[in-house]
């Protein structure tokens, strides 16, 4: 039987040209870091995960070295024990599933139910641009084969970004399904801003229903509950929400309690793949969406596809592009090749092992920096 032998994380940066400058963030960034685990066993086979960085994580090594690699309901636990006392350390759930696959000589879609192997994805932006240059966007989209895009608000004046959606949906006509981020869950680390109330966001939600979204995205803060209760029950357009919930508790009260139309909890952020298939199996029961978060890098969409195509399915999965300021070249700097959505907007997990990923050792070995 195969042992745990050795944990590594490492973390890697790269150069973006041009910076990128996305719609949460007040600062462009001309730089992009990923870190990553790697999970090897006595054999000699390693399996990777992505996401948060894992501080707190080194020290506890032990609580998996020598263990059944294949036990992945306790190293569940463990994870989960961790991630309560320190950083969160789901990108190790990530990278243990990936080398259950290998071992078992089985890719983790057929692993966790294997429903199917493909989902529509949506191109996600999230460069900041003026009207007629996110209607361009959007035209290249639809011109990519996508069936759907996500805007993301980020001014001050919301009645501006309605403004930019009405450009979008003249640009493209019914041609694309649109969905809308009004960013509102969370803020970074140096914004003061509140959050709006419920009355604002339901203007928004008034002056957006014309324009046939296919969902509205944090419209308020992520714990008011009730209010996101209240949006639902006031208008045909799905609310989502939930992407960077960090309690599994917490994405199963939300769902419970009828805040979403769409659950988007992150694989890599929040329970893994082990936390989070029994949250999907719980949506599918409720009659709610689980399409997963997936804003990161190649390893943490790999996951996002390989849980959702195998467990419940979903009519659109995110898909992080916005070229050129958001490349999957640089999304995917640690893979070999990067993700691609076909001609019809189709992402595939094939048939190879675990999350079926080959990484380009050289890359990261040029890339890699100090934590």
């Amino acid at each position: 039987m195969a042992r745990i032998a050795r944990i590594e994380v490492t973390h890697h940066r790269i150069a973006l040209d041009p910076p990128f400058h996305p719609t949460w963030d007040s600062r462009p960034r001309p730089t992009f870091t990923a870190s990553l685990v790697a999970v090897t066993d006595d054999e000699g086979r390693t399996g990777y995960g992505s996401g948060d960085a894992m501080p707190g994580f080194a020290g506890h090594e032990e609580l998996f070295v020598g263990q059944d690699p294949l036990d992945l309901a306790r190293h569940f636990r463990i994870i989960e024990n961790i991630s309560f006392h320190y950083g969160k350390c789901w990108p190790l759930d990530l990278a243990l599933w990936d080398l259950a696959g290998r071992i078992e000589n089985r890719p983790v879609w057929r692993m966790v139910g294997g429903r199917g192997r493909s989902l529509a994805a949506y191109a996600s932006f999230g460069q900041r641009r003026e009207a007629a240059e996110t209607a361009e966007q959007a035209v290249r989209a639809l011109e990519a084969g996508f069936r759907a895009i996500k805007l993301r608000f980020f001014r001050e004046d919301w009645r501006a970004e309605i403004a930019i959606v009405e450009a979008v949906r003249k640009a493209v006509g019914d041609r694309l399904e649109i969905m809308v981020d009004c960013n509102q869950a969370w803020r970074m680390q140096w914004d003061t801003a509140p959050a709006r109330d419920v009355k604002e966001a339901l203007k928004i939600i008034r002056a957006l229903e014309p324009l046939d979204l296919y969902w509205i995205e944090e419209p308020l803060f992520r714990g008011d509950w009730d209010g996101l209760r209240r949006l639902r029950d006031a208008t045909g357009i799905r609310i989502a929400g939930g992407e960077l919930t960090r309690e599994l508790h917490e994405a199963r009260h939300m769902v419970e309690a009828g805040c979403f139309d769409v659950l988007q909890t992150d694989v890599a952020l929040a329970g893994g793949i082990s936390g989070l298939l029994p949250l999907a199996h719980l949506c599918a029961q409720r009659g709610v969406v689980f399409t997963p978060h997936t804003w990161g890098n190649g390893i943490m969409l790999a996951a996002a596809m390989h849980l959702t195509a195998g467990s419940v399915g979903a009519p659109f999965i995110e898909f992080p592009w916005d070229p050129p300021s958001w490349s999957v070249r640089d999304r995917d700097f640690m893979l070999v090749a990067p993700i691609e959505a076909d001609a019809q907007g189709l992402v595939h997990v094939g048939d190879a092992p675990g999350l079926g990923l080959d990484l380009d050792h050289d890359r990261l070995a040029a890339s890699r920096i100090e934590a």
